[in-house]
């Protein structure tokens, strides 16, 4: 993209130099691509990252190694893995760069396409889930957006915790889509109000974990339905609206707000970042876990795959094929 704008606007398939690695990158032949929302605020200019125009988008790839740079010993060209590309070069593109640590080795066993829908949503579920809330075998789990990527990760993993997991999800094909991912119970949120539902669905006495990638509406709403010492996970703001939390109603419920910037833990605390692959891939092996992959585009359709993750039509993750 060379100027801010929707992507329907803004993205063109341009010819560009092959990317090199500098010391401490990686050089990946990109296989598959993951999309994601903040690819769409990326293009906008909304991002909390702003790389330098012209660049390419997309945040997570499934690939093979093609060159190390300098000092990079751990890996090795033909090895296959899933990176975080270091911006401005993108994983919407037949190659890529990623520094060498936001690189993962994965097993034959996972698919390009499920590996590059993996990493963002199910590492935002576990640091959400596992590390930031301290999830529990028999506490009773909430997630908003129950059909989306992030959400039908976190019904996974919070089934792979030992929870009980009620989702909500909006009209009666992503109700259907939560039951099939293990949900124990699903709330059509359009058809009933989503206060009384939740309240009558925890016997009157609250979620101990709910997880939102929505916010505004939603928040309030949640606020109301925790137990006493719950934990309302704060993982994104798809409704548009960035909520507040009054301090007196956290006092008196006794629940905690927790906020979750995976990205964040790339620079701060890497070798976690890193345990957390291996649990998702030790999942995976058991079959415990399993992207929700709605379909798979090739790579000049990615400004129609944004659309539509931005209008709101897709479920699970939407993949990008590279040849």
């Amino acid at each position: 993209m060379h100027h801010h704008g929707d992507p329907v606007d803004v993205l063109t398939l341009d010819d560009v130099d092959a990317p090199q690695p500098a010391a401490g990158q990686v050089a990946v032949d990109v296989a598959a691509a993951g999309v994601n929302f903040a690819d769409i605020l990326l293009c906008q200019g909304s991002y909390q990252e702003k790389p330098p125009l012209p660049f390419t988008p997309g945040l997570e790839l499934a690939g093979t190694v093609r060159a190390v740079g300098e000092g990079v010993d751990d890996l090795a060209p033909g090895q296959r893995v899933v990176a975080l590309p270091a911006l401005p070069r993108g994983a919407y593109a037949e190659q890529s760069l990623a520094a060498a640590s936001d690189c993962f080795a994965i097993p034959d066993s996972l698919s390009d396409t499920s590996a590059a829908a993996l990493t963002i949503t199910y590492q935002t579920g576990w640091f959400g889930l596992v590390h930031r809330a301290g999830l529990r075998r028999g506490e009773t789990l909430v997630v908003h957006a129950g059909a989306s990527g992030v959400g039908s990760a976190a019904i996974q993993i919070g089934l792979a915790c030992g929870a009980h997991v009620i989702a909500t999800a909006g009209g009666p094909g992503k109700v259907e889509l939560c039951r099939a991912l293990g949900a124990h119970e699903v709330i059509d949120y359009r058809a009933v109000d989503l206060v009384d539902a939740l309240r009558a669905a925890t016997g009157g006495r609250g979620a101990d974990v709910i997880y939102d990638p929505v916010g505004g509406d939603v928040f309030d709403a949640s606020r109301r339905c925790l137990a006493w010492e719950g934990r309302l996970v704060v993982v994104g703001f798809a409704s548009g609206r960035i909520p507040e939390a009054p301090a007196n109603h956290i006092l008196v419920k006794n629940y905690s707000v927790v906020g979750v910037h995976w990205g964040g833990y790339r620079q701060r605390d890497p070798a976690l970042v890193r345990r957390c692959h291996d649990q998702l891939m030790a999942w995976h092996a058991a079959g415990t876990i399993e992207p929700l992959v709605m379909e798979a585009r090739p790579l000049s359709e990615v400004p129609a795959a944004l659309a539509l993750l931005a209008d709101r039509g897709a479920y699970g993750k939407i993949a990008i094929t590279v040849s």
